[in-house]
């Protein structure tokens, strides 16, 4: 490794644990952190120290069951507002957040501008996400839990629509 990578490594190690975050090292080359957030309960962020750049990568959410051109579409056009991460998709069709910065701009600052990016993107939409791809999936489990007395308490969230039928 050079010491410019030792370097971003020790950045990283000393600002997730300063911040309190849980994280594990994986390999000698990345760092995985767990980022805490209110709607998706925690966001897995994989961060690898390349020869250049460090490499961003955090899974969202799986390949949607429905509405797949609606949702891609939904993100894409969010792409050109976001800093650091960008949408995209896997060969699976999985939703993923990444992106690539310099090593020489990696600090503790940086990261915390990174870290609050990812939230923003994967936490603040993840609801709208499940909505547009598994709308129908939600409805039925919703009037499924009505129907058996069931508790609604981790579908509140999608209540508005859940508790109409579908379209």
């Amino acid at each position: 490794m050079t010491p410019d990578q030792v370097r971003v490594l020790e950045v990283i190690e000393t600002a997730v644990r300063e911040a309190g975050l849980d994280h594990q090292r994986v390999g000698e080359d990345a760092v995985v952190v767990a980022l805490p957030g209110e709607k998706r309960l925690k966001t897995a962020c994989w961060l690898t120290v390349g020869a250049h750049a460090l490499e961003i990568h955090a899974f969202v959410v799986r390949k949607p069951e429905e509405n797949r051109e609606e949702l891609y579409g939904f993100l894409l056009q969010r792409n050109p507002r976001q800093y650091a991460v960008f949408w995209g998709i896997d060969a699976l069709g999985d939703i993923y957040l990444t992106g690539k910065l310099p090593l020489s701009a990696i600090t503790a600052e940086e990261l915390d501008r990174v870290f609050g990016s990812v939230l923003e993107y994967a936490d603040g939409l993840f609801n709208r996400l499940l909505e547009l791809g598994f709308g129908s999936s939600i409805r039925r489990e919703w009037a499924w839990r009505v129907k058996n007395g069931e508790s609604l308490a981790n579908l509140k969230a999608f209540e508005t629509f859940a508790s109409r039928p579908a379209d």
